[in-house]
């Protein structure tokens, strides 16, 4: 098909298009859930009475670093909703999916946040005094275009589903891994509806969705980098396996190619060139995966 990069109008079109049929998917798998039915509220003492000490959480420093990264991230939900409208559009299907999705993802937040607190998991007020850090830092997309958004949040519902499941599985806690899963689960859904719509931008503009997700896998970060901490909390998370850059190429980056079939379609010369580019940058991230498993030290059994 020929490339539609002269006819930004068109490309549009294609996306909206796709949206309508991929939202009115999304709310027929859609399950309704309430975040107080996954706290354990009989377990809740008032911090006036019971001070907060990190021995009361029944969670790992690495579980607890997991976790508490993903509750900032989620926290700063009003600096994506702006930043997605300002790029792909707040009229008509946009603003209803928009819309629907800043709802469904503010649940995870709030949902965290109880249980976390019930459990004495963290402590109020430096996660409070975190939170306003956060989102007052506010979030942006930089000079992204609707595909590089697209490619970028295919990416990055994947990867928080990733991490939510290692960190509940990693817990050894029942309700937290319940919880994690039901938010996962969310996640999922909405990586299915960003996947669908890169996947139209692919049909009709093969040149432009390849060069927007090379740009996004070679520059990928999670949106939380801006949390306070969270070099160091990452590194904590990827030591305990929960999310590394092994992790991110096998579960996130590489399915997603398997499932937009970059590497075995037929492309026009101009995207093959650029395919052969983004060949590159994978290679390079098996290179850097193949040192970083080269540095880790050798468990040896008995």
């Amino acid at each position: 098909m020929t490339s539609l990069i002269s006819r930004p109008e068109a490309l549009a079109e294609h996306l909206t298009a796709r949206l309508e049929t991929a939202l009115s998917q999304h709310l027929e798998r859609a399950q309704q859930w309430y975040p107080h039915e996954y706290v354990p509220w009989g377990e809740a003492q008032d911090f006036a009475e019971l001070s907060f000490d990190e021995a009361q959480s029944r969670l790992s420093p690495a579980v607890r670093a997991s976790v508490q990264l993903n509750l900032l991230t989620e926290d700063n939900l009003p600096g994506y909703h702006g930043e997605i409208a300002r790029v792909l559009g707040r009229t008509d299907v946009w603003k209803t999916w928009l819309d629907r999705w800043t709802a469904e993802e503010g649940r995870h937040a709030i949902a965290l946040r109880d249980y976390l607190t019930v459990t004495r998991a963290v402590d109020p007020v430096i996660l409070e005094d975190e939170r306003m850090a956060t989102v007052s830092g506010g979030f942006s997309a930089g000079d992204k275009d609707g595909l590089r958004v697209i490619a970028y949040v295919s990416m990055q519902e994947l990867a928080t589903r990733v991490a939510h499941r290692g960190t509940g599985k990693l817990s050894n806690d029942p309700g937290l891994d319940r919880l994690l899963s039901r938010i996962s689960t969310d996640e999922n859904l909405h990586m299915v509806l960003y996947r669908d719509l890169f996947a139209a931008g692919l049909e009709v503009d093969p040149v432009a969705a390849l060069t927007a997700l090379m740009q996004e896998i070679v520059g990928f970060a999670m949106p939380g980098t801006g949390i306070p901490g969270f070099v160091r909390r990452a590194a904590v998370v990827a030591r305990a396996g929960i999310y590394d850059l092994a992790i991110h190429r096998d579960q996130v980056v590489q399915p997603l190619l398997r499932f937009w079939n970059v590497f075995d379609r037929d492309l026009p010369p101009a995207a093959e060139e650029v395919r052969d580019q983004l060949a590159l940058v994978m290679a390079e991230i098996d290179r850097r995966v193949a040192k970083q498993q080269a540095r880790r030290p050798v468990t040896l059994s008995a």
